[in-house]
């Protein structure tokens, strides 16, 4: 239901344009009103109305300049000029305020009908745009830390393509221009621990502690981040500035997590190639401290130190030795777990929304029941029974609709909050797009 606003200093205009309002558009509007220009500013900053009919020529406050300082506080909202004189002498200042309907006194009530009916059209046109716009924010906002994963995955274990890594890049908006790699070990009794906690902290942490990156999932005990280089970063201060970030971490996760990292820190390269190098350097340096909490940087382990250093393609720690290590090896068993475990939880996940359907339920809520990513659990919806989340919901409370609506114990409205919907105008929008009929004309026909 939309607000509508008539701002008139004559009782009897607002009266009347009410009274039409409410006979030839019944149930569809709250109607405000407002005896003048300083009232209207008053009334809109408190009802937020979506539609205002606003008199031209009202005493105090003109109603162009209430109309002004309305549409300053509220750009959305839609006016309509209601005058008794000639319209056009007030079309050059009505349209510079973006007022592009008018009523000419005395209002015909099919001009206020196909008037109002347009600008309804208009705002649901926009209230879809908007519930599309943050849907599609929504998404990505779920598929941003996947390609990143994803991405960090090709750099991992290097079985990549350059244009397919520099595609997702590019999608990221995080070139491979130049940057290195942290490797962040976690102790052994992570296992025993709530692991998306852990990760999401960590994650956390990753992103809002330094320069751009990118972070891999949680692979055993192992998380990679790749940072970008800044522009005006280089040479030492960058490597320090590494370092400072890798004990950021480190300090983080002990003071909320209580954990003790092993962090590794490659060195400064460019391109897929030699960040899976700075990858490597940051696995060998992850693992040269005995005990953890210090950043270790593997440019400081090539400085006499003496222990032996790998390189890749050669020596007892070649790429053969860290493909047989936690990343592959990990990457496999969760592939083969996930494979037979996904029909399992899509019977649980079924059984949840079939019990809760009615409820106030979220792809959301129903993922972390049945301990999937929600992207994911969307995914294997789609695959296995043909329908998104939305739709499996949505097909279950029409369906109990129609079984409540065979019986006459339960008004509309009841019907349409028992089957989960709060807005009785929403539910009706949506079984029609289902079946094609209204409530109304399916309990008719059902009779």
């Amino acid at each position: 239901m939309y607000r509508v606003m008539i701002a008139d200093d004559e009782a009897l205009e607002r009266e009347g344009l009410e009274w039409i309002v409410r006979n030839m558009m019944p149930g569809e509007f709250e109607i405000i009103h407002a005896e003048n220009g300083r009232i209207a500013i008053e009334r809109a900053e408190e009802h937020h109305p979506q539609i205002v009919l606003m008199d031209v020529n009202m005493p105090g406050i003109r109603g162009l300049d209430a109309i002004r300082e309305i549409k300053s506080r509220l750009p959305d909202t839609k006016f309509v000029l209601v005058t008794a004189y000639d319209y056009f002498s007030y079309a050059q200042e009505a349209l510079s305020l973006g007022v592009k309907e008018y009523i000419v006194k005395p209002a015909k009530r099919t001009h206020v009908v196909e008037t109002l009916k347009r600008l309804v059209e208009e705002l649901d046109s926009e209230r879809s745009k908007r519930t599309e716009e943050l849907e599609l924010r929504h998404t990505v906002s779920r598929l941003i830390p996947l390609a990143e994963n994803e991405l960090a995955l090709m750099i991992m274990v290097h079985q990549i393509v350059d244009a397919d890594a520099g595609q997702l890049a590019e999608w990221l908006d995080f070139p491979l221009d130049g940057g290195c790699a942290v490797v962040v070990a976690f102790p052994k009794d992570v296992y025993t621990r709530d692991k998306k906690k852990i990760y999401d902290s960590v994650r956390s942490f990753a992103k809002t502690s330094g320069p751009d990156c990118i972070v891999s999932s949680l692979i055993d005990r192992h998380m990679a981040i790749f940072l970008r280089t800044p522009p005006a970063a280089a040479g030492e201060v960058w490597k320090q500035e590494t370092i400072r970030y890798g004990e950021e971490l480190i300090s983080r996760a002990k003071r909320q997590l209580d954990m003790t990292l092993f962090v590794g820190i490659g060195s400064a390269q460019s391109g897929t190639e030699g960040l899976h190098q700075s990858y490597f350097e940051a696995v060998f340096a992850s693992t040269y401290f005995e005990h953890g909490g210090k950043a270790c940087h593997f440019d400081d382990l090539k400085k006499g130190s003496g222990v032996p250093l790998p390189v890749p393609g050669e020596g007892s720690l070649n790429e053969s030795a860290l493909h047989r290590s936690y990343v592959v090896s990990a990457l496999q068993r969760n592939r083969e777990e996930r494979e037979q475990q996904t029909l399992t939880v899509l019977d649980r996940a079924k059984s949840y929304i079939q019990e809760r359907f009615t409820e106030d339920i979220s792809l959301e809520e129903v993922a972390e029941y049945v301990h999937l990513n929600p992207f994911y659990l969307s995914k294997i919806l789609k695959q296995q029974i043909g329908e998104t989340f939305i739709d499996l919901v949505t097909r279950l409370r029409i369906e109990k609709a129609k079984a409540l609506m065979a019986s006459e114990s339960l008004s509309l409205k009841e019907v349409c909050f028992e089957v989960g919907y709060k807005d009785p105008n929403y539910f009706s929008r949506v079984f029609k797009r289902v079946t094609g009929i209204t409530p109304s004309e399916y309990r008719g026909q059902a009779k």
